[in-house]
């Protein structure tokens, strides 16, 4: 008997790698987009699946609020016609697939001091944060006109080791280098979420997609501030103090912090603090060339 088949969005990413890896214990896998043998995510690139799919995650898109701020345009093709493609594809080949939506806690703003559960409003302060808004909006659309089985999860600030952008690989390069000047206050406080329990919440969050299309926050409950973890990996790499320049970032919030409720109640919970992951990713830093 054949296994169930799923379909992985930016399968070559930090994230979608990871994914194909756990999916691949009781599925057969296709992975979609740049990096992949099925490069093109659109209806004719979707085309030469030979099957219909039992799950579809949806990892493509633009993937910083920074990008998104020198170059919109290409953040938004990068996001929304991808995932049109994926949604009629799903209407004509596999209508009865469950989609997850990987979304992001951009689409709330900023986070106004306190933890944010899903029913917030709505007030993304970046391009990226607007795409992703759209984004959901359009799985809703199609969700609500063709039933299409769909959940969004929307991450926070995930990390780990392979990630080759954003804070923490900023701040190795940076130590090792010697650059001790970061933008910023250093109290911008985030969730950090590891990419493994990331995982881990995407595929526990599959099994609740239907057509009222449930959302989920992807993060850990708290949250801690850039200065403690520029701090921890230069004091991991024996690099001295960091200095932030005091200046803040449109589209940077002060604090973004996820309520985790809805995911507790899947069952999931996350399994590593952001220390341990922390020193995880310097060692993983340390044997890179």
């Amino acid at each position: 008997m054949p296994r169930p088949l799923a379909v992985v969005t930016g399968a070559a990413g930090f994230i979608g790698a990871r994914v194909v890896r756990a999916l691949s214990i009781d599925h057969d896998v296709v992975g979609v987009g740049r990096g992949t043998a099925r490069s093109s995510i659109t209806m004719a690139g979707l085309a030469g699946i030979d099957r219909p799919a039992s799950l579809v995650v949806h990892l493509a898109g633009g993937s910083s609020v920074g990008r998104s701020l020198e170059a919109p345009l290409i953040d938004f093709e990068q996001t929304l016609p991808p995932l049109a493609q994926v949604l009629e594809w799903l209407r004509t080949s596999s209508p009865t697939a469950r989609l997850v939506l990987a979304s992001s806690g951009a689409v709330y703003g900023d986070g106004a001091g306190r933890p944010l559960a899903e029913d917030a409003p709505l007030h993304p302060a970046s391009p990226y944060g607007h795409h992703r808004r759209l984004a959901e909006s359009l799985c809703a659309s199609w969700a609500q006109t063709f039933q299409t089985a769909a959940v969004i999860v929307r991450l926070f600030s995930v990390y780990g080791p392979g990630q080759r952008k954003q804070l923490m690989w900023d701040a190795c390069c940076k130590a090792r280098e010697g650059d001790r000047t970061f933008h910023g206050t250093g109290d911008e406080a985030r969730d950090w979420l590891h990419v493994d329990d990331a995982v881990a919440l995407l595929l526990a969050a599959s099994r609740s997609a239907s057509p009222q299309v449930p959302i989920v926050n992807g993060g850990t409950g708290t949250a801690t501030c850039v200065r403690a973890i520029v701090g921890a990996v230069f004091g991991a790499l024996g690099a001295g103090e960091p200095t932030f320049s005091g200046a803040t970032r449109a589209g940077d919030p002060a604090l973004m912090m996820a309520d985790v409720g809805r995911a507790r109640a899947l069952g999931w919970a996350p399994r590593v603090d952001v220390a341990a992951g922390v020193a995880e990713y310097v060692r993983w830093f340390g044997e890179q060339r």
